[in-house]
């Protein structure tokens, strides 16, 4: 990854694709040929190192540019290749919404199912494969099975079934809910639900509007995402990407439909234990948004604030991941 940031020019959002997408095609050159030569463990490892490569080289291509969406489907094979040659693969699975449906994958812990189990959406422009790094192993781990989906807005919901954000994601949460009850044998009593990045306002959206969840994990609060992209410019590099995302022509419409993303007379709704963790360096949503929503809230509730310059403080704890363990932890003690 060093190698590969250091040949790119800054700035230059072309030589960011270009480069991530030669490291993706070196990698997925190397899975093939140690497939080819029976070499299973090896190849895994480099389908699933290609597919995180492929993914990075997708992310800043605009909807309209031809090369957006077929950059993506090679992330997500190179991703379920690697994933098939696990001693356990996870389960591609569809939720069936409103006539369409948020695909994903099942990640059993070990043990089978029946147990705990924790449904997870991701943030603005987020894909379920991208969870299966790190969230995954932290719950199957402590014996959490885990649901990541790419809900409306997100992945294969938005760029195969063209599903659109919405602010009212707790149709989302209880579409989850209701197919893993009917559907992976999942405990309607220890079913969490959880979310990263922008996806701290999904989850208390959902938590606030589904009781049945058991406990909430807000991996990064925002409050207000309005107020996040009211000081952002119109030129901003995910600016159009936001307007595909939630299905708007221009960042008028775009700042107008954000306008219902907020947690005020909201986060006071939510009724069952809930966890905040935040950076207090995070430059993508500030830390005054994981207090805001921490002191609205009257259910049980957590603050872990990564202090300023420490690993872990940055956005989503990108910098220091294991300062994430004290959340996971915190979902195995109480679901």
């Amino acid at each position: 990854m060093l190698a590969t940031a250091s040949n790119i020019e800054v700035g230059n959002l072309e030589s960011f694709h270009k480069e991530w997408l030669g490291q993706g095609r070196r990698s997925l050159a190397e899975a093939n040929q140690a497939l080819d030569q029976g070499r299973t463990i090896s190849a895994r490892a480099a389908f699933l190192r290609a597919a995180n490569y492929l993914r990075t080289a997708e992310f800043f291509l605009l909807p309209t540019d031809g090369r957006k969406f077929p950059t993506y489907q090679s992330s997500v094979a190179a991703f379920q290749k690697g994933a098939a040659l696990l001693p356990t693969p996870p389960r591609r699975v569809e939720v069936p919404f409103e006539g369409s449906a948020l695909p994903g994958y099942y990640v059993e812990a070990p043990g089978g199912g029946g147990g705990p189990l924790m449904i997870l959406f991701g943030g603005l422009d987020s894909t379920a494969e991208e969870f299966f790094f790190g969230p995954a192993q932290m719950l199957t781990e402590r014996g959490i099975s885990l649901l990541m989906l790419d809900g409306p807005g997100q992945g294969g919901a938005l760029r195969l079934n063209h599903i659109h954000h919405r602010f009212d994601y707790e149709v989302a949460g209880t579409a989850a809910f209701e197919w893993a009850v009917a559907n992976l044998n999942a405990d309607a009593a220890r079913i969490g639900i959880m979310a990263v990045s922008m996806g701290g306002y999904m989850a208390a959206r959902i938590a606030a509007f589904e009781p049945r969840f058991k406990l909430c994990a807000i991996w990064g609060a925002v409050y207000d995402y309005h107020e996040i992209w009211a000081n952002r410019p119109d030129n901003h590099p995910l600016a159009t990407i936001l307007q595909h995302i939630v299905g708007a022509d221009n960042m008028a419409d775009a700042r107008e439909k954000l306008s219902h993303y907020h947690l005020r007379g909201v986060a006071e709704k939510i009724s069952m234990p809930t966890y905040i963790l935040h950076g207090e360096d995070d430059r993508q949503n500030p830390v005054s948004h994981a207090y805001r929503t921490f002191n609205d809230l009257t259910c049980p509730r957590t603050l872990d604030v990564v202090p300023a310059s420490t690993p872990g403080s940055a956005h989503c704890q990108i910098d220091g991941f294991t300062r994430t363990f004290p959340m996971y932890d915190w979902i195995q003690q109480t679901l």
